[in-house]
């Protein structure tokens, strides 16, 4: 009997599984607080398997298992499943690009002929989200918090540029944000809505993580920068906010379909 091929990915917020059937790649989340469940999980599912965890916490996953795992380094992982979406979905990246990994955090990394070398981060990313949204509005459910910021409006909280330039052509795109919840901390006739503060929590996180690829790519001498991460699904806001952030920026966006699963991926490739 053939092994399935798992790869899983154990992150701080979520653990992502890729296995594949029958020639076919199948995906499947777990909240990271609930390891036990993803043991259960495998138990039930296959009889006879071969896996590779990567992420964070990939020992805590790998102790709860009662066989031997093969583990790889989570970079890598995520760099490896990367070139493998792309040519599935002929995307053509070239030879080298940006990656922001827009996961509980970002983690960025520069890869040329697929191989990558991490140069930055930040702690801003789908964590920030959870957590802002439950400081500000109460909220603490992901799908909760992104459908609620659909109807948002980032200019009743965010400063723009051309609200500091009051009266005159400021020196450049008036559209800009010039100060992420400015408004706030003026006096305004009436409180946000919650849909308001959660649109500018995705706007700054955006913006944040834009604006750290975007120097990078200059210094990298790279027009291309590829967003991944699980803080994406099924977020439009946020997706819609750095791509036309980043075009602003004269660099070139692009999104991986599934892409949150990189790191799975390229765990399941790295097996036998």
């Amino acid at each position: 009997m053939n092994k399935t091929r798992i790869g899983i990915d154990a992150g701080g917020t979520l653990v992502k599984v890729a296995y594949q059937e029958e020639d076919q790649i199948k995906y499947q989340t777990f909240p990271s607080r609930k390891m036990d469940e993803v043991v259960s999980w495998i138990y039930d599912s296959f009889a006879n398997h071969k896996i590779c965890v990567t992420g964070g916490k990939n020992q805590v996953l790998a102790n709860k298992l009662n066989f031997p795992v093969e583990t790889m380094v989570e970079f890598d992982a995520t760099s490896r499943g990367v070139g493998f979406l792309a040519r599935q979905y002929t995307l053509s990246l070239g030879n080298d690009f940006i990656l922001a990994n827009v996961g509980t955090g970002t983690s960025i990394h520069y890869v040329m002929d697929g191989e990558q070398q991490r140069i930055g981060g930040t702690g801003v990313g789908g964590g920030t989200l959870l957590g802002l949204s439950y400081l500000l509005t109460g909220k603490i459910d992901f799908n909760e918090i992104v459908q609620g910021s659909n109807d948002g409006n980032r200019e009743n909280v965010d400063l723009k540029v051309k609200e500091i330039f009051e009266g005159v052509a400021p020196p450049i795109s008036g559209d800009l944000t010039a100060s992420n919840f400015g408004k706030i901390g003026s006096l305004i006739q009436e409180k946000p809505s919650t849909s308001d503060m959660l649109a500018s929590i995705i706007g700054l996180i955006g913006e944040t993580v834009v604006t750290i690829c975007c120097q990078a790519a200059h210094r990298y001498h790279t027009n291309s920068i590829v967003y991944i991460g699980s803080t994406f699904r099924s977020n439009p806001l946020l997706k819609n906010i750095i791509e036309e952030y980043t075009i602003l920026r004269e660099k070139r966006p692009f999104f991986l379909e599934d892409g949150e699963f990189s790191g799975a991926i390229g765990a399941l490739l790295t097996l036998n």
